[in-house]
């Protein structure tokens, strides 16, 4: 089965920056949207931000926009979270996710179901 990989997890300290990379090289590349969520302990996990890969449109939560950025590389095998300006809510482990198409057409950040293993954020300092 494909398997999706996040890496770039790390401590950092508050206005800082991370970038996390998700390999999707394993995935055809129609699979129909990819995205990040994070944890929090004691918290539910929530989407951060995903992108269409058939139109391209993009969802931020709220509390991210304007600081993280989602984008893909030219290759389209990967995702990329820039993260910019962390603050001390930010940290959660945060996962990739992919949408291949398992249950039909879903709005952005649902209906994924290909899950990366997580990469922990911790924000610092």
């Amino acid at each position: 089965q494909e398997q999706l990989v996040a890496s770039g997890g790390g401590l950092v300290q508050p206005g800082g920056s991370l970038r996390l990379s998700c390999d999707a090289s394993e995935f055809p590349l129609d699979y129909r949207q990819i995205g990040w969520f994070r944890q929090a302990p004691g918290k539910d996990r929530e989407a951060v931000a995903c992108i269409s890969t058939v139109d391209g449109t993009t969802y931020y939560n709220d509390s991210v926009a304007g600081r993280f950025t989602i984008a893909r590389d030219n290759s389209k095998t990967k995702v990329y979270l820039q993260m910019n300006s962390l603050k001390p809510e930010d940290p959660a482990v945060y996962y990739c996710a992919l949408d291949a198409g398992s249950w039909g057409t879903q709005p952005l950040c649902y209906g994924m179901d290909h899950w990366a293993e997580g990469t922990l954020v911790t924000v610092s300092g």
